[in-house]
């Protein structure tokens, strides 16, 4: 995860990130669960990593994301990144629990991965450069910027 820019310092940049750093690490043994062949793991971790998704992703869509858009200049980056959240949720959301597609999952789990790069290195730096103060007052509110 980015360590560099100090965006980290912002109160809603730094959960998010950790959220991105839980959510990484719960794809990762979801990863080596499916390649080991550990399949009732596997679905426990997808589980978890829904449990961890959902909540994370309407957090950056319904604050910063929101922000964004309204702010003007990276919206069609918002656009992009909230398809690619839907992409997501939509395969992981509906795998067969009685016959798992892994290779879906795995996919998926790609995809999740750049996703979170984006934000971390592209995406969160910016907002910090983008969004004015008040923005930030808005999406963490009784919360310096």
């Amino acid at each position: 995860m980015c360590n560099y820019c100090g965006c980290r310092e912002f109160p809603l940049i730094g959960r998010l990130s950790q959220e991105h750093w839980d959510i990484a690490e719960c794809a990762g043994a979801l990863r080596r669960a499916i390649g080991e062949g550990r399949h009732g793991d596997a679905m426990t971790l997808l589980e978890e990593l829904l449990a961890q998704l959902v909540p994370h992703t309407s957090a950056e869509e319904s604050g910063l994301f929101a922000e964004l858009r309204a702010e003007g200049s990276l919206a069609d980056e918002v656009e992009r990144l909230c398809a690619e959240h839907t992409g997501i949720h939509g395969v992981l959301g509906a795998i067969d629990r009685a016959a798992p597609d892994w290779p879906a999952v795995l996919g998926a789990l790609d995809l999740l991965h750049r996703h979170i790069d984006h934000e971390e290195h592209g995406l969160f730096p910016a907002a910090v450069i983008m969004l004015p103060l008040a923005a930030w007052d808005r999406i963490t509110p009784g919360q310096p910027g």
